[in-house]
Order: C-alpha cells, then structure tokens, then sequence
C-alpha cells in the first residue's frame, strides 16, 4: 500500500527557484506528487505547523521566515515515503547534510534550509490535512 507524506520547498527555495529540481529528484526516485500546490502561508497556518516550536527561542524566526514568501507544498506518495523523502531531503542541519541531499546541496543556514518533509506518518497525515484540507 503506497503512504503520502508531506513535503514544502521553503520560500528560501522557491526564491532561488529551486522547485523544478526537487520535483525532478522526487520524480527520479520513482515517487508520485498527488497534490501540489504555490501558496503563501499566513500566521494561522504557520503557527499551526510549527506549534511544536512555540516555547523554543527560534519560533518567532521561523513564523517570520515561512510567512515571509511563497512555498510549493507537496503530497508524495509511494512506498516507505516517509523515509525515502527524509534521505533525499537530507538533515535539517545543512552543515551535517550529505553532498547530493537537497539540503547537502543547496541549504546553508538552519532556519532557510530549503524543504519541509515530514517526520513520520503521523505528522504527514497532520500536515497534509493542514495544508490541503477537504
């Protein structure tokens, strides 16, 4: 049974126009993007995503940055998603991302660090439902 995960290039990343290559890389991986969409996310919905974060001092850094432009959020299917996205993803810290992750490649600060992807299915089933609801 295929899994969905979420995923968002950050506005760091539609900045430097970076979308058609990760799209490439989802879809060479042999993934299937079932939903996407360009929007600009409002202070509602940014606080809702990063409610983990509110008591953390970089929470108001991170509504200002996700807030601060357009993103392309993404609904990715296939099997193991989760996981395989994580990987290509890379490690949210850019400085311990791998050379040839999305991060290891491109991401250079800790906050704009390029892409969203969910944490396990759980929180992907949050966020798809968060970011296309209906």
């Amino acid at each position: 049974m295929k899994e969905q995960t979420f995923m968002m290039v950050k506005p760091d990343g539609v900045k430097r126009k970076l979308v058609g290559d990760i799209i490439g890389r989802i879809e060479k991986k042999g993934l299937e993007i079932s939903k996407m969409k360009l929007m600009t996310i409002d202070e509602r919905l940014a606080s809702i995503h990063y409610a983990e974060h509110k008591e953390k001092p970089f929470y108001h850094s991170l509504i200002e940055f996700i807030t601060s432009g357009p993103v392309v959020a993404f609904v990715v299917e296939g099997n193991d998603v989760v996981e395989i996205i994580r990987k290509l993803a890379g490690k949210t810290n850019p400085k311990d991302a791998m050379y040839g992750t999305i991060r290891g490649d491109y991401a250079f600060d800790l906050t704009e660090n390029v892409v969203h992807t969910s944490d396990s299915l759980e929180s992907a089933k949050r966020e798809i439902q968060n970011f296309f609801p209906n």
